[in-house]
């Protein structure tokens, strides 16, 4: 009887897994993809200018919500401030001289630095140190020009980028200046 029952079930193991019908009609086509390279889209992240003055009545704190400029800030980007921190002249024009902030000056009186931070939301940039704000010159607070440059996670986690570098993060980003959104266009840049 078990034999019986074995043969059985082992002819029965074959006739199910040995069965095959004929292949059925293709299925629909998938949507595209965005163009890119590995999955990365050729354009990507935000780069803004902006600028202002720190003065007692802000705190010597200027203030950028996201919102307001249309940018974007996910969980896991990167947000780098740059500011123009000089100008050279060449033989081709002015060439301009980004720093990544923190960026400290030592005065006589003390120390002077430029920071920020950022949530999701917002970026704030402000003076911190142990100078009397008061006492600063206005090259030091007045029409001070800033680049924050929102590099996504997935830029962001790559180690090769040099972020203290302005121009390796727009190559990064697939950007040029032309790209830079101008918030202020009345910026002393821009006249």
């Amino acid at each position: 009887m078990k034999t019986i029952t074995g043969l059985l079930l082992l002819l029965a193991i074959i006739i199910t897994t040995s069965c095959e019908g004929p292949v059925g009609p293709p299925g629909p086509p998938g949507q595209d993809g965005r163009d890119g390279l590995d999955g990365i889209d050729a354009e990507m992240g935000t780069v803004i200018e902006v600028y202002g003055d720190f003065t007692p009545q802000n705190d010597y704190n200027l203030y950028y919500a996201f919102e307001d400029y249309d940018v974007t800030v996910y969980d896991g980007d990167a947000v780098l401030v740059y500011i123009l921190w000089q100008q050279e002249e060449t033989s081709g024009g002015l060439i301009d001289i980004w720093r990544l902030l923190p960026q400290t000056v030592l005065l006589n009186d003390g120390v002077l630095q430029y920071n920020y931070d950022f949530t999701t939301g917002d970026v704030q940039i402000f003076l911190e140190g142990t100078t009397d704000f008061n006492n600063l010159l206005p090259a030091e607070t007045d029409n001070q020009i800033f680049r924050i440059a929102v590099l996504p996670a997935i830029l962001a986690k790559d180690k090769s980028i040099d972020v203290t570098d302005f121009d390796s993060v727009m190559k990064s980003m697939n950007k040029n200046l032309n790209s830079i959104e101008k918030i202020n266009p009345s910026s002393p840049l821009n006249e």
